[in-house]
């Protein structure tokens, strides 16, 4: 089998970003989440570091959800009916991505916590 033309594997992964954002629950509070974490990189002006720091857990809970949701795809597919293996399949990976959003939050607030307590000491006076 012929590999696609590079822009269509691009397309391709894409189009499973989208499929990601049009069906996924989860995967779209996530979105929100890092929409709202780009706009206070700007409004606060995050440092370069604390910028990349806040991408990275960011895109890493987006990234743990994808993996979930495939791994949740394919154990549907080999196994349709209700079995405790699968569901235990499916918790380890769940479990993955709230371990990968905690962190994202720890992360949160070791970044945030600078620049919202200077915030809010110019709100005092």
């Amino acid at each position: 089998m012929r590999k696609p033309l590079i822009h269509k594997s691009f397309l391709n992964a894409f189009r499973g970003v989208f499929f990601m954002l049009k069906s996924e629950r989860n995967f779209q509070l996530e979105f929100l989440a890092f929409l709202i974490n780009l706009f206070l990189i700007f409004y606060l002006k995050l440092s370069t570091i604390d910028t990349a720091l806040v991408l990275i857990v960011s895109f890493g809970v987006l990234i743990a959800e994808i993996f979930n949701t495939a791994i949740e795809k394919i154990c549907d597919i080999i196994q349709p009916e209700f079995d405790k293996r699968i569901g235990f399949i499916k918790d380890i990976s769940a479990g993955a991505v709230i371990l990968t959003a905690i962190l994202s939050v720890v992360v949160g607030i070791l970044v945030y916590w600078k620049y919202i307590s200077k915030l809010s000491f110019f709100l005092k006076f």
